[in-house]
């Protein structure tokens, strides 16, 4: 009897001794272990998304995570929606820190971080997804991501936000003197405010997370986003004009934290960076699929116009001064040999 109850508290206290050193605790940042793939612990990748999961933003990071995962088992990928884990420029700041692996914001939140990237905030200047693809996959793309890997990121992939259009709940707008007043939420963006302003409209500087409150509220008359987003974020239920003003062609960038680079092996990073440029791939295909039908049941939900050709003269008149007051914020060489750029792609 005693025999055995021996054996027993052997193999009790032998499980007790396994589980412990199985369980020891990693000296890596939050959301990536410093073991390598060799030892069969799994890496985990967080991504923040401040979009919901209905968007091709998410739909395309789902297929990021798919990619990733069918071809190592070393790798796991989590995605955070809606802002749930920070707003974009908290979440590229925490990429910074390592304490967050991947974001894919917009370029407007990072010109505080590369001021380059502000030249996709030059309104009007990119006029259709054919001048969009030559200048994004050529030299002016690939500039700007050698100057993100300055910031302690690395961006691996463009993918597609769309052309901004604008949504107000006042009056259907045909005209230039039609913005004369109107308050719309931008973004947290220098240019887009005196784009804005420029162009007669009183900008209101606010977060996306704030934004349907603050149209349920009339705090703000209106904003400017791609047409996927208006409908997907129920923009209708607050919002009773649609404009079609393409001001912006809106760029996501795929961000990954250099820790968290420098964290993978270089098996993980040719497979992370493959599904990112794959993933990106599908996701311009999808954007402009569902920007597509996403006009078609906004129209049905929303009154829609569209500012005549003869119109847009007037708007890009009216910000031509704003492009010539930010060429110098960011780098006037810079802004020359993008609108260079622009011009052979057209």
């Amino acid at each position: 009897m005693k025999k055995n109850l021996m054996i027993i508290f052997t193999l009790l206290l032998m499980s007790v001794l396994v589980a412990a050193c199985g369980n020891g605790e990693s000296d890596s940042v939050e959301g990536v272990t410093e073991a390598s793939a060799d030892t069969g612990e799994t890496k985990k990748l967080r991504i923040s998304l401040g979009l919901n999961d209905k968007t091709p933003l998410y739909k395309s990071s789902e297929k990021f995570k798919e990619l990733v995962e069918e071809k190592t088992d070393s790798l796991n990928v989590e995605i955070y929606h809606s802002g749930q884990l920070a707003d974009d420029r908290s979440a590229i700041e925490m990429l910074q820190f390592g304490t967050l692996d991947i974001t894919i914001p917009s370029t407007a939140p990072f010109t505080s971080f590369v001021p380059e990237y502000g030249v996709f905030d030059l309104p009007f200047t990119l006029k259709n997804t054919d001048v969009v693809d030559k200048v994004l996959q050529g030299k002016i793309g690939d500039e700007l991501a050698e100057k993100a890997s300055e910031q302690g990121v690395k961006q691996l992939a463009w993918w597609e936000n769309g052309f901004r259009q604008l949504t107000n709940s006042k009056k259907s707008i045909k005209k230039l003197d039609d913005l004369n007043g109107l308050k719309v939420r931008t973004m947290e963006n220098d240019i887009h405010l005196g784009a804005w302003k420029a162009m007669g409209a009183n900008p209101t500087p606010m977060a996306f997370t704030e934004l349907f409150t603050a149209m349920q509220q009339k705090t703000v008359d209106g904003q400017e986003n791609p047409y996927p987003t208006i409908l997907l974020e129920k923009y209708p239920e607050v919002q009773k004009y649609v404009t079609e003003t393409n001001h912006i062609y809106s760029p996501f960038i795929f961000l990954i934290s250099q820790k968290t680079w420098d964290g993978l092996t270089e098996e993980q990073q040719e497979i992370v960076e493959s599904a990112a440029l794959e993933a990106g791939e599908h996701n311009r295909k999808l954007s402009r699929e569902t920007a597509a039908s996403a006009l078609e049941e906004l129209k049905g939900q929303m009154e829609y116009s569209k500012v005549s050709d003869a119109e847009l003269e007037k708007f890009r008149g009216a910000v031509k001064p704003v492009i010539e007051k930010y060429k110098e914020s960011i780098g006037q060489d810079f802004v020359e040999k993008y609108l260079n750029e622009v011009n052979n792609a057209e």
